[in-house]
C-alpha cells in the first residue's frame, strides 16, 4: 500500500503505457518499436477491459518468468530514495518530526540524504514529506508556514484540528483515514485526543527550505509594549510567557 502525494491543484492527467499504446496507430507503433514480425505483430495485442495498472492479470504466472531487474548506483538511487522512517527524529514538547526535506547547506545531513535534499530543490514543483507523531494528549502548537501549502493524511490515533484564515476559525475531529488541508499562511494546530499516539504523513508543496512560524515564537518576538496595546493588559504581565 502506497499513499501518494501529487504537486497539482487541477485534476490530476495521467497516461498509462498501455493506454499510449492502443492511442497509436498500428503502422506508426510499428515503425517506432520495429518488432519482429512488424504490423501484426502489433496486431496481436489487444486492449483489456480492466485497467491492468490496477488489475493484475489472473494468469500473471503464465505471463511473467522473470520479474527481477538490476538495482541502479546507490548514487543515482538516492535522488529519488529516502528511508523516512529510519532517519533522525526531532522531537518537540507533545511529540516527534522526521523530515525528508531540502536543507539549506545540507545542515545536519549524511551524504544520503544531502543527495535527495538536493535532488528536491532542483525541481520547482515539488514536495517535503514528513511523519508526525502527537504523543497522547500532546499538543503541535498553532503555527503557519511562509512559503508551503500542507496536507495530511492520519495513519493512526484521534485529534482534533484549528484552522484560522482571515480572522475565521474552523474546529474539527480528525481519525484514521482522514485527510486534512492547509492553505499557504494558514495558522493551524493539531492536538492528540485519544490514549494512543496519534500519526500523519505530511507533505507540504515546496522544495525549498521549509519556512515556519510558530505562535510562542510571534508573541515572544512581538515587542511587549505592542501586546499591552492589542490585549489592553499591563506591560509587565506579559513578562509571564
Amino acid at each position: 500500500v502506497f499513499l501518494l502525494f501529487f504537486t497539482t491543484h487541477e485534476e490530476l492527467q495521467t497516461l498509462d503505457v498501455d493506454d499510449a499504446f492502443f492511442s497509436t496507430p498500428e503502422d506508426i507503433a510499428a515503425r517506432a518499436l520495429q518488432p519482429q514480425g512488424g504490423v501484426n505483430f502489433i496486431r496481436t495485442f489487444k486492449k483489456q477491459a480492466e485497467d491492468q495498472a490496477v488489475n493484475l492479470p489472473p494468469n500473471l504466472d503464465e505471463l511473467v518468468q522473470n520479474a527481477t531487474y538490476v538495482q541502479s548506483p546507490d548514487s543515482q538511487v538516492w535522488q529519488y530514495f529516502y528511508n523516512l522512517k529510519g532517519s533522525a527524529e526531532y522531537p518537540f514538547p507533545g511529540g516527534i518530526f522526521q523530515w525528508a526535506r531540502y536543507r539549506i547547506n545540507g545542515t545536519g545531513l549524511n551524504e544520503t540524504e544531502k543527495i535527495f535534499s538536493e535532488s528536491l530543490n532542483k525541481h520547482e514543483n515539488t514536495l517535503t514529506l514528513a511523519t508526525l507523531r502527537i504523543f497522547s494528549n500532546g499538543l503541535g502548537q498553532p503555527h503557519f508556514h511562509f512559503n508551503a501549502n500542507e496536507m495530511g493524511y492520519v495513519i493512526s490515533g484521534c485529534g482534533q484540528v484549528g484552522v484560522t484564515l482571515s480572522g475565521v476559525t474552523a474546529n474539527f475531529n480528525i481519525g484514521i483515514g482522514d485527510v486534512i488541508f492547509f492553505p499557504v499562511g494558514t495558522q493551524h494546530y493539531i492536538k492528540s485526543v485519544c490514549d494512543e499516539d496519534l500519526f500523519l504523513i505530511l507533505a507540504y508543496s515546496t522544495g525549498n527550505q521549509l519556512e515556519t512560524l510558530r505562535m510562542k515564537d510571534y508573541f515572544r518576538g512581538t515587542a511587549d509594549h505592542i501586546l499591552a496595546q492589542l490585549f489592553f493588559k499591563q506591560q509587565a504581565e506579559f513578562k509571564k510567557f
